[in-house]
């Protein structure tokens, strides 16, 4: 089985361009499944299962959406084989820049698109800067010559990557991406294996749930401003 990552921010076009893969392995007789990570809710595994493919949702709640991504990725892996999956799709929650890990030895994708500013591909971490694939999305609503701009940013940020272009609404650019899962590794397990990038220092004691402002409540890794 065929285990690939998919990252990138809030609103890019994840689940639209991945729905468009779908539909094109599904076309060459491959069995798909996909597990939807998300922090509160999600209605993305009703738009997967209406493909007929299975589907599996995790809800971090308060916990760092891909803290808890890699604290059951391995289990989805299980889940996957045990399905007969030829490709098992993880979508990340895409909350924030820094985090959305990518595991070494499996083929990691990341979606951005031509709206978040000309800016934005240097502001985004590890999830576009160690992607094996990186998509660009929305060229349909920008000029050429800001689509060019855009994806030399994107290539600066990350001048390995392959950078393809996809249009989650029509599909286009879907087949070419799909041809590149097909060179993806098999994935039995990723028990022992390694993230691509260290996780964002943890723990503050807001993320142990304090709620009081202030350095008296404030302990473990604190960062300040410099003067």
């Amino acid at each position: 089985m065929k285990l690939i990552t998919v990252s990138g921010p809030p609103s890019s076009g994840k689940t639209s361009i991945l729905l468009n893969a779908i539909k094109a392995l599904l076309a060459d007789n491959k069995k798909v499944g996909v597990v939807k990570f998300d922090c509160l809710s999600t209605d993305d595994d009703k738009l997967y299962a209406a493909l007929g493919v299975p589907v599996r949702v995790g809800l971090s709640g308060n916990l760092c959406p891909d803290h808890y991504f890699v604290s059951n990725i391995d289990d989805c892996i299980e889940w996957g084989k045990e399905s007969g999956l030829d490709f098992l799709l993880s979508e990340s929650a895409g909350l924030c820049n820094r985090c959305s890990p990518h595991a070494k030895n499996v083929l990691a994708v990341c979606v951005i698109d031509n709206l978040m500013g000309i800016n934005t591909p240097k502001k985004v971490g590890p999830m576009l800067k160690f992607a094996d694939i990186v998509i660009i999305s929305k060229g349909d609503i920008v000029s050429q010559a800001e689509r060019e701009v855009f994806a030399f940013k994107v290539r600066q940020s990350n001048a390995r990557a392959k950078i393809i272009h996809v249009n989650g609404i029509t599909g286009q650019g879907a087949y070419e991406l799909t041809s590149l899962f097909y060179d993806a590794n098999e994935t039995e397990t990723l028990n022992g294996g390694t993230l691509r990038f260290s996780m964002p220092a943890a723990l503050c004691s807001y993320c142990l749930g304090e709620t009081k402002i202030g350095k008296d409540y404030q302990m473990g890794n604190i960062k300040k401003i410099k003067a």
